[in-house]
Parts: C-alpha cells; structure tokens; sequence
C-alpha cells in the first residue's frame, strides 16, 4: 500500500525515446528518496533552462571585482612607489685650525639636510666626503653609523671632514700676518649610499664654501651648491 501511494506522486520510470514503461525506477525503488549512503555515487541531471545555471547580475559582480583589484593595486603603486631623497647643505659650523710647522690641519664641520619623500624608512649604509682645495685632495671622511631616516621626514646630520695642507705655497699663504682674512675656496664632495624596498641607490652632491685657514671660527655661514 505504501508503494502504491508513493508512485502515484512521482512521474513513472521510462527511457526518452520509448514513452513510459510504468516501470519502477531503479534508484529510488519507488520511494522518491534516494539511500543513505549512495550520495556520492549518484548524479543529478539538471535541464538547461534551470535558473540555478543562470546566476544574476554576473556581470555586475564582475565589473565591481574588477574595480576593487584596480584600486587597490593602484593604492599599492602609490605608496610603494619610489620617490626622491634629497641631500640639501645647511651651513659650515666651525672651522678649527692646527697650524705646524709644515702643515696646516683643518677641522671644518658641517651641517646637512637629507629629506626622506618615500612612505617607507630609508635605510643609510655610508656617507663620504671628499675635500678639494686647488683641485687638490686635502681630505677625506667617512661615516657608518648614521640612523635611518623615517618616512616622509627631513633629518639633519652634523658631519667633519679633516684637512692636511702641505702644499708650501697655500701654507705661507695661510701663515701670512699681513693678510687680515686667509679665504680659502673649499670643494666638498658627497657621496651617501641608501637602500628602501630592497633597492639600493647612490646619492651625490658637491659644495662650495669658503673657509679661513688662518684663525679658528664657530660663526656658522651658509654652504653655496
């Protein structure tokens, strides 16, 4: 009786092309449930016009998918992308000179800007300076123990770079008591080495000031590029 009553609330059991046979289906025997256990063995046929096969707003949601991926790699691009880092002199501090018989040592300490533009911390391996006087290599300096600069900031640095002049004309010059001010015309060049967002970068940059080389002076003055 309980067979009887399920198949009359299920379509009978037949091929496509040969009608209904009236035969139970083989699957469910009749029952219209499929067994326990069998789930991963069976398949279901779905029609083609079934709804479940046309998803709406399909493109909305992929045009929105598109968008979000293109801002938000767009963003990155902004943030991460690499910007300047300036070195900008500020002024000489002070100017100590040793005097010997045969040589002139010069103690000239110095004053920089270095403005970080990046939204990342700059990380400083070294900084060198190089001094000229008449085209000539007076002296040299090195530092490695410099912090980091932060992102988008400006830091300043207090450097000396120390100067033997041998050349007997610039030391009867700079001896000389009947000259009031003994200017000399002194080249610094700088180099400091950087690395951010595993790119490493040289930065180089030459100034020109004037220093006396006859007497001591702590007035600070400006640095021309």
């Amino acid at each position: 009786m309980e067979r009887e009553r399920t198949l009359k609330h299920f379509p009978t059991y037949g091929g496509i092309n040969e009608g209904s046979s009236g035969e139970t289906c083989p699957t469910c025997r009749g029952t219209g449930r499929i067994p326990r256990g069998h789930e991963g063995q069976l398949v279901a046929v779905i029609p083609c016009n079934d709804v479940r096969l046309k998803p709406r707003r399909t493109k909305l949601y992929v045009c929105i998918s598109m968008g979000v991926c293109l801002f938000l790699c767009c963003l990155i691009l902004f943030f991460l992308f690499p910007r300047s880092i300036t070195m900008a002199p500020v002024s000489v501090l002070s100017v100590m000179v040793y005097i010997a018989p045969d040589t002139i040592t010069m103690e000239v300490t110095n004053l920089i800007n270095i403005t970080n533009e990046n939204f990342v911390p700059v990380q400083v391996a070294d900084f060198s300076i190089q001094g000229l006087v008449a085209e000539q290599v007076v002296g040299k300096s090195k530092m490695t123990n410099m912090t980091a600069l932060q992102s988008r900031s400006q830091q300043s640095y207090t450097y000396q770079v120390d100067l033997l002049i041998k050349d007997k004309g610039l030391n009867t010059y700079c001896k000389s008591k009947n000259i009031k001010i003994h200017t000399l015309f002194l080249v610094l060049q700088m180099t400091m080495n950087i690395s951010y967002l595993s790119h490493t970068e040289q930065l180089s940059l030459d100034t020109y000031e004037y220093v006396d080389c006859g007497a001591n002076s702590t007035s600070p003055h400006p640095v021309r590029l």
